[in-house]
């Protein structure tokens, strides 16, 4: 299995684990979305916007460029961060807020590296706005 089919793999793992989490709480909550799903939402697109962003650094540390090693580390950080969130927040676990108000500081930090390399590459653009979003999300829930 070459990199792109287990990254897409670990995706595919990722939204089964938060819609079967979701799916077990339905019958907790008729009312509609759950109660996480902006952040949920978020985190995912933060996840995925990530792990092509990682690549590209990596990419480029690959060829000499020792500039993005700090963007490569952010965004390990932010993509641990993330994938935890979904889990703990696609469960409702009490642990929830605790880690969005983390993944918050996490998030910013990223966003903050990636804004450094965001003029020259779109893969740190997009990483850098995918952060903003999920931590503007976080914000909102545990506010």
């Amino acid at each position: 299995m070459n990199r792109r089919d287990a990254l897409f793999a670990t995706g595919a793992l990722l939204a089964a684990g938060a819609a079967s989490a979701a799916a077990d709480h339905s019958h907790h909550h008729h009312e509609g979305a759950h109660p996480w799903q902006a952040v949920l939402d978020t985190a995912g697109i933060c996840i995925e916007k990530g792990e092509v962003c990682l690549t590209h650094c990596i990419m480029l540390m690959g060829e000499g460029d020792k500039s993005m090693a700090a963007c490569a580390s952010s965004v390990r950080e932010m993509l641990a961060s993330c994938r935890a969130l979904i889990t703990l927040a696609g469960a409702e676990s009490k642990f929830a807020p605790k880690l969005a108000a983390l993944c918050v500081d996490v998030c910013k930090a990223c966003e903050a590296e990636c804004k450094k390399h965001a003029d020259k590459h779109k893969a740190c653009k997009e990483c850098m706005e995918s952060c903003a979003e999920c931590a503007k999300a976080c914000k909102a829930k545990v506010a």
